[in-house]
C-alpha cells in the first residue's frame, strides 16, 4: 500500500479520549440526572468495597478497554483496574477481559456504560474481523465509510482499525469524494461536468492552496470520484484522479474495471463499494481491486456480548 495515498488512521490518543469523556458526560446523565442510583444508594451501604471481572461471553476482538477504564475512573478515582487482554486482541468466549476492584456502589452505577461501550465497539472489531479474514491473501483492503452514529465516528473508526481494517476520511475535511450528487447538482444549476472534468475542478482548486489550512490533514486532501457505470469510469481516469470509487458494480464489472484501470491509467487505486456483504466480499476482493468500503462494519455490527462478573 502507498501510505501517501492512504487516509489518516486512527489510533488511541488524545483526540478519542476527549471524544469518550464528551459522550461520558451525556452517558452518566442518562443513568443518574444529577440524582442518584436509587437502588445502589437503597442496597449497598457506604464504603463498602466490591470486585469484579470483565468476561467475553463469545469469541470475538475486544476494541474500548480505554473508554471502559476511564469511565470506571470517572465514577471512583481510587479505583483499581487491571487489563487482561488489549484492543485488537481475539477472545475466547469466557475469557477475562480486564480486573477491577473499588467501591462497591461506584462499580454498579458505572456497570452499564462500562459494558455498552465495550459491546458496541468490541462488536464493530468483530464484525471487521470476519471481513478482513474473508479477504485474506487477494490484496484488497476492508474500509469503513462515514455511515456511524453522530459524535461516535473516531471511536467507531479505531474500533474498525481494531478489527484489522483500515479507515476511510475521516469527515469531509480531509479528503475529496466527488459523488453522484455532486455531478448531478451542476447540471440541475447548467453545469454538466464529466467525471473527469469535476476531477480537474477540484484539482485546480486545490491548487490555489499555499499552505494546509488549519485543522487539515498533514497533505493536500486525496482526490476520489465516484462512478456508477465502465464509460465513466474510462471518462474519470483520463484525469488520473487517486482513487476511483466502483458504486454497485457486478462482479463482472469489476473485472472489466480493474482491466481497463490497468490499461489506462495503473497508478488509480479501485474502490469497490455499495450492498458489500459477508457472502460476496471474497469474490469482489479477486477481482484484483485494491479497496472496498462496507458501511455495514459499522452501521450493523451487532454489540458483542460481553458481562460484569463480581468476584
Amino acid at each position: 500500500m502507498n501510505d501517501k495515498r492512504d487516509f489518516h488512521q486512527i489510533a488511541w490518543g488524545p483526540s478519542l479520549e476527549e471524544d469518550w469523556r464528551n459522550l461520558l458526560v451525556l452517558a452518566v446523565r442518562e443513568d443518574l440526572e444529577r440524582i442518584y442510583d436509587w437502588t445502589t444508594v437503597a442496597l449497598v451501604p457506604e464504603g463498602t468495597r466490591g470486585a469484579a471481572a470483565i468476561v467475553a461471553r463469545q469469541a470475538g476482538v475486544v476494541a474500548g478497554l480505554n473508554a471502559a477504564r476511564i469511565t470506571l475512573l470517572e465514577f471512583d478515582r481510587d479505583s483499581q483496574w487491571e487489563p487482561a487482554a488489549e484492543d485488537g486482541a481475539a477472545v475466547a468466549a469466557g475469557q477475562v477481559l480486564a480486573r477491577l476492584a473499588g467501591s462497591a456502589r461506584s462499580l454498579l452505577t458505572a456497570e452499564r456504560i462500562v459494558l455498552n461501550v465495550l459491546a458496541h465497539l468490541s462488536g464493530i472489531a468483530t464484525l471487521t474481523r470476519r471481513f478482513v479474514d474473508a479477504v485474506a491473501g487477494t490484496g484488497a483492503r476492508i474500509y469503513d465509510t462515514r455511515k456511524t452514529l453522530p459524535g461516535w465516528r473516531r471511536l467507531e473508526k479505531y474500533a474498525v482499525r481494531c478489527g484489522g481494517g483500515h479507515n476511510h476520511r475521516l469527515g469531509l475535511f480531509d479528503a475529496v469524494l466527488i459523488k453522484d450528487n455532486h455531478l448531478a447538482l451542476a447540471a440541475a444549476e447548467g453545469l454538466h461536468r464529466t467525471p473527469a472534468e469535476a476531477v480537474q475542478a477540484a484539482r485546480a482548486f486545490l491548487s490555489h492552496f499555499t499552505a494546509i489550512p488549519s485543522g487539515a490533514p498533514a497533505a493536500m486532501p486525496l482526490v476520489e470520484i465516484e462512478v456508477d457505470s465502465l464509460d465513466q469510469l474510462r471518462n474519470a481516469l483520463s484525469a488520473t484522479p487517486d482513487i476511483v470509487l466502483l458504486d454497485n458494480m457486478t462482479t463482472p464489472q469489476l473485472v472489466e474495471a480493474v482491466a481497463l484501470r490497468n490499461s489506462l491509467a495503473p497508478e488509480v487505486e479501485l474502490e469497490a463499494s455499495g450492498g458489500v456483504r459477508l457472502d460476496t466480499v471474497a469474490s469482489i476482493a479477486r477481482t484484483g481491486i485494491e479497496r472496498i468500503s462496507v458501511g455495514a462494519i459499522t452501521h450493523s455490527a451487532p454489540a458483542l456480548d460481553i458481562a460484569l462478573d463480581w468476584s
